[in-house]
């Protein structure tokens, strides 16, 4: 705990209250009857592909909420609060699912991909789209969550770089010290996702062909009885090609190298498919991957980047400027999702993983972290839960305890930085959790179920309704929805505006973007 020491010392820690987090939230529209929306993006809420806060993900039922970033912690949520509120001004009868796992699905093809226009970059993000569909389809799209975007303060790195003794260059060390964060977070994200998992069971009809081990609950319901998060499981982003990816996070130009080499590497049953079936794009490529964004992580660095260039190039050129953890279940028990004691022990967890020694990780141990993960996922709440890889082979408990204890004392330069205890109080309630595993919200999510005789649509369903009816109780002001209009309208018109000035055919749109190589500037 030297680290914690010097920053002691030197007052350090309150340069902590100019962390910046910002949050981006899945949610699926569905229809009165808890089926997929079949309807196109609503138009009040503007174009998909440029406005700043209301997108989609993968299908066009997929809304994706993307806050700007705060200092604040109640700030983003907020802002988060204020976007539902005019989003379920302008849904009609529709729904937001409020489950991570998704709602009644019908027929694979049911699933609308996402539209993005004829501009040459909103005809990009749709093909790419069909190349995941023809890849690992479209169910696996279906899933929502809550990515947590979180950046430390640049003058923390400042002083930080001295405290080190560090003689490289700032912007080096500060992206030197995120992959240490990034290591430390998989070795460690077992840990948040039993504290917070909410997505134990599913749907039937969203395994149907699909063979798994879950039991059977109200003949509907599939569930895993001391699991965690169906979410983060082999059910949800899970692919045999990327399941032979060895993603280097050791540096910042071994994590681009063996990411652009997965980009550039054919993949034969991609290949058979084709990058064009009768004149139609069914893939951006046949390589492993299409684009940086299809490798699966639960953590990624990332760079803001500029109009038209790719991810790795703009961390290459420019270093990490934050992380987004893709760790996050949506809890249905919350209105937004997410609450605000759970941001802040995002934001202990990150820190510690910042503070604590991160060695370089090998393919033994990667693999060891995944199987100490999935072993949480599905096995979390038994309380006999024994962690079994070559690399840690201790009790579940004892080790999360070990954990806590340390982030703890990380808590604690939180509470003395914001001159309060609400972060320690918020690693305390998450040490409860492990001598009462009933408390998390994956258990509280069955408790549900069994206490009601109800199956997870059912519950599901209760719980889309319960929060349409919190937001729509609560409408925006007519400035607020004003303003949120002005957005809208100005996301169209620069569709309009990209559609008309594109001034190259797709195929060398296409071709420019992927002759970027942060490997051959």
């Amino acid at each position: 705990m030297h680290r914690l020491e010097s920053i002691r010392e030197v007052q350090l820690h309150r340069s902590l209250t100019q962390m910046q987090r910002g949050l981006e939230k899945e949610s699926l529209r569905i229809t009165p009857n808890g089926q997929l929306s079949q309807t196109r993006h609503p138009d009040a809420l503007g174009s998909a592909l440029t406005h700043q806060w209301i997108t989609t993900d993968y299908s066009e039922a997929l809304l994706e909420f993307i806050t700007p970033v705060f200092q604040d912690v109640k700030r983003p949520l907020g802002f988060l609060n204020d976007l539902h509120r005019f989003t379920y001004q302008h849904l009609n009868d529709e729904l937001l699912w409020v489950n991570s796992m998704p709602c009644l699905m019908g027929d694979e093809l049911s699933i609308p991909i996402a539209e993005y226009g004829s501009s040459n970059v909103g005809r990009m993000k749709h093909v790419y789209r069909h190349g995941l569909w023809h890849r690992y389809g479209r169910y696996m799209q279906t899933i929502a969550g809550i990515h947590y975007n979180v950046s430390i303060p640049n003058n923390f790195w400042s002083v930080y770089h001295q405290l080190e003794n560090s003689g490289e260059p700032l912007q080096d060390f500060i992206s030197e010290q995120y992959f240490g964060l990034i290591r430390n977070f998989l070795r460690n994200v077992g840990l948040v996702v039993y504290l917070y998992g909410a997505s134990p069971a599913v749907c039937g009809s969203f395994l149907q062909g699909r063979k798994h081990q879950l039991e059977t609950f109200q003949q509907h319901t599939c569930y895993m009885p001391y699991g965690t998060s169906l979410r983060m499981s082999d059910l949800g982003y899970h692919n045999d090609a990327q399941a032979g990816l060895n993603i280097s996070y050791n540096s910042l130009p071994e994590y681009v190298q063996t990411l652009q080499h997965a980009i550039r590497t054919p993949y034969e049953p991609y290949a058979n498919m084709g990058v064009k079936k009768d004149g139609i794009y069914q893939q951006l490529n046949t390589n492993i991957l299409q684009i940086e964004n299809e490798f699966y992580s639960s953590i990624r660095p990332k760079r803001v980047t500029r109009s038209g260039e790719r991810p790795t190039c703009a961390l290459s050129d420019r270093g990490v400027e934050y992380v987004e953890l893709r760790c996050v279940d949506l809890d249905p028990f919350s209105p937004l999702g997410i609450t605000e004691s759970q941001i802040r022990f995002l934001d202990v967890f990150a820190v510690y993983c910042l503070l604590e020694d991160s060695p370089p990780l090998s393919e033994q141990e990667q693999q060891c972290n995944s199987d100490n993960l999935q072993a949480i996922v599905s096995q979390g709440r038994d309380p006999d839960l024994k962690l079994s890889s070559p690399c840690t082979q201790a009790p579940f408990r004892e080790w999360a305890q070990e954990h806590l204890n340390k982030m703890l004392h990380v808590a604690h330069l939180f509470d003395q930085a914001h001159q309060h205890t609400a972060h320690s109080a918020v690693v305390k309630a998450q040490m409860e959790k492990l001598i009462h595993p009933d408390q998390t919200p994956s258990a509280r999510v069955m408790q549900t179920l069994f206490d009601n005789d109800q199956s997870f649509f059912e519950f599901a369903m209760n719980s889309a309704i319960e929060t349409a009816n919190y937001f729509t109780k609560q409408p925006l002001s007519s400035a607020e929805a004003s303003a949120f209009s002005k957005e809208a309208r100005r996301s169209t018109e620069a569709q309009r505006r990209l559609e008309s000035e594109d001034d190259v055919s797709f195929e060398q749109y296409l071709s420019s973007f992927f002759a970027q190589d942060a490997l051959n500037p």
